[in-house]
């Protein structure tokens, strides 16, 4: 674990609570959860996993969990691809560049954020719409998006977006997918003019 890492690692450990948080990314996942002070006390599992078609991460709802009847009882998991093609090479997702990832799950924490108030049903016509509808897909992720920008998350969102478009070496299909879900990151910049002034998203960008 680099220096940086450690100091994140002591600096927000009060946002570990109910929270199962993998050794290898404990303190950019405690770092991306600092930007959300309302996800305090939700529970969260973030999971390493081989098990993910399609995508580096993914954020649910538990499914049993959605059986207790309150969303206020809900349980959530983000789920991490255990390895990232970078460049032709496969390398742990830890190695990827720590602004990068906070970003990365910074995102996930906004889908968290967009599902908190849907009543069970609500979810599930959420998730149904999700696999059958790209307009739906494309609002779902801009929404996500947003509440990262909105909590303070807008440099790191930027981050991974030049990241994934210029650095990884993608396929150009996933970069398509890219500019066609999300948004750019002209949209961010102007959000982020439009929601603070540049001396206040650094200081939220800034803090640890």
């Amino acid at each position: 674990m680099g220096m940086l890492c450690l100091l994140m690692h002591m600096n927000n450990d009060e946002y570990a609570v109910n929270k199962t948080v993998p050794d290898e990314l404990r303190g950019v996942i405690l770092k991306a959860l600092s930007f959300y002070p309302v996800l305090k006390t939700v529970q969260i599992d973030f999971v390493i996993t081989n098990d993910i078609r399609k995508s580096v991460m993914q954020a649910q709802p538990h499914f049993k969990s959605m059986f207790f009847g309150k969303s206020t009882r809900r349980r959530y998991v983000v789920k991490i691809s255990r390895s990232f093609e970078l460049q032709g090479n496969k390398i742990p997702i830890q190695e990827l560049p720590e602004d990068v990832l906070i970003g990365w799950i910074g995102h996930e924490l906004g889908h968290i954020m967009d599902y908190l108030d849907k009543s069970n049903m609500e979810l599930t016509i959420f998730g149904l719409a999700y696999i059958s509808s790209p307009g739906f897909i494309n609002s779902a992720e801009r929404a996500a998006d947003t509440y990262a920008v909105s909590n303070g998350l807008g440099e790191y969102i930027l981050a991974t977006k030049e990241f994934i478009l210029h650095q990884a070496g993608m396929p150009d299909a996933y970069i398509r997918k890219m500019n066609k879900l999300y948004l750019p990151p002209e949209e961010i910049m102007r959000l982020m003019e439009g929601l603070k002034t540049k001396e206040e998203v650094k200081e939220v960008a800034d803090r640890s």
